[in-house]
């Protein structure tokens, strides 16, 4: 049985605080609820008094996490009676942040003042999304916010389970070839220099694979600026065109064609547009707005486009399916599921089948990548390093057939 460290609110509306043993946390919650407590946060005292980083994406200062924190304890406490005010008022007690603290407070103060809930978050524009404050918006509408709410949470989790997992995917690959370069660096640098003085001494010229070798050797040492410099110089031109519109359409058109790559942000782009399609459009956010809300936020210029063409169908009255087909962007089952949901009238609910279906597609597709990555990485690297040291062999061998 496990010591459970508990936030609660009392019948009161108060908060309370204290510990229960008990074997789960599940455990924990229902004594708690059988006492009239709403729980808002249990954890076991050991995980509670440790420090977890922060490994959100920061905007405005405020990570994403802490966005969905904020969220699922807005929702809770919403979901559960409390009055969207007095909920917030305990948000800002929960968190330990004093820039979430403070961001809390002026969006309280701007319901004070007669704002909408909506528009208060709007003043934050760095940390909510136009997704999150437009169906927030809708839910106010419509009387139906405690359900948006939940359903913003597990649009967020959804989000960051994908995120969590294409970062944990690439650490493996990105250390794989941090690694097999820095090997390669210290080899040409440091190794190589301290053999080239026993080939010289030899006074024998050397086999042609070790002067390719030492010649690379000493670029890389003599003239390692050089390389940085014109590295940098790439960098920066080719930031500067993807940053003009013409340059961005053209880079994005080029990473949609790369082989396996271009598959797998395909599949992630329409992962993520009918994700946030459908929960708009399930919360009554009207369908050309939702249209205009997912165009911004897609990471891709040819997607945004095809999106713009696809709201200038609907408004023709041509509505999704069709104006999607004719894109050539969207892959066919994609095409295929939205017709089929706006024939049945359930266009947000194959809006979000769609997007589990994609985001298990995204998954296996990442899984393949890295399969085929790791072991080329690996081969690559195997193949350099041993041709380093067989020009070295080489050149010992030679020197050993020097007559004495």
């Amino acid at each position: 049985m496990a010591t459970f460290f508990y936030k609660a609110i009392g019948k009161t509306g108060s908060m309370v605080e204290g510990t229960v043993d008990d074997v789960t946390d599940k455990a924990v919650a229902f004594k708690l609820q059988g006492m009239g407590l709403i729980p808002i946060e249990i954890a076991s005292r050991k995980t509670s008094q440790q420090w977890t980083p922060d490994w959100g994406w920061r905007f405005g200062g405020i990570s994403a996490k802490e966005v969905m924190f904020f969220t699922q304890e807005l929702s809770t406490l919403v979901n559960a009676g409390l009055p969207l005010d007095r909920s917030l008022a305990i948000c800002k007690q929960l968190s330990d942040r004093p820039r979430v603290q403070a961001m809390v407070d002026e969006v309280l103060q701007g319901i004070k003042q007669g704002k909408t809930f909506a528009d208060s978050l709007a003043s934050h524009p760095k940390v909510f999304s136009k997704l999150y404050i437009n169906m927030v918006r809708a839910g106010e509408a419509s009387g139906s916010l405690p359900l948006v709410l939940e359903r913003l949470v597990e649009f967020q989790q959804s989000a960051d389970e994908l995120k969590s997992y294409l970062i944990s995917s690439l650490i493996y690959p990105a250390l794989l070839t941090l690694v097999g370069g820095a090997s390669i660096v210290i080899l040409l640098n440091y190794v190589v220099p301290k053999f080239a003085t026993i080939f010289e001494d030899a006074g024998r010229a050397l086999p042609l694979p070790t002067q390719i070798l030492l010649s690379v050797s000493d670029f890389t040492k003599s003239y390692w600026w050089v390389f940085l410099l014109a590295l940098g110089g790439i960098w920066a031109a080719f930031t500067s065109y993807t940053r003009t519109e013409k340059g961005r359409l053209a880079w994005d058109k080029t990473k949609l064609r790369v082989a396996l790559l271009g598959q797998v942000l395909q599949k992630f782009e329409v992962a993520r547009m009918s994700r946030t399609l459908g929960t708009l459009v399930h919360n009554a956010v009207p369908l050309i707005q939702a249209l205009n809300i997912v165009r911004d936020i897609s990471g891709n210029r040819v997607i945004s486009k095809a999106i713009s063409d696809i709201a200038d169908g609907v408004k023709k009255g041509e509505g999704v399916g069709k104006p999607m087909q004719k894109t050539g962007v969207f892959p066919p089952l994609a095409v295929h599921l939205i017709e089929v949901g706006e024939e049945t009238g359930r266009l947000d609910a194959m809006l979000l089948e769609l997007s589990k279906v994609y985001d298990r597609e995204v998954r296996a597709a990442i899984k393949n990548l890295i399969a085929l990555f790791e072991p080329s990485m690996i081969l690559v690297m195997g193949l350099l390093v041993g041709l380093i040291v067989v020009s070295m062999m080489l050149a010992i061998v030679s020197i050993n057939d020097v007559p004495l």
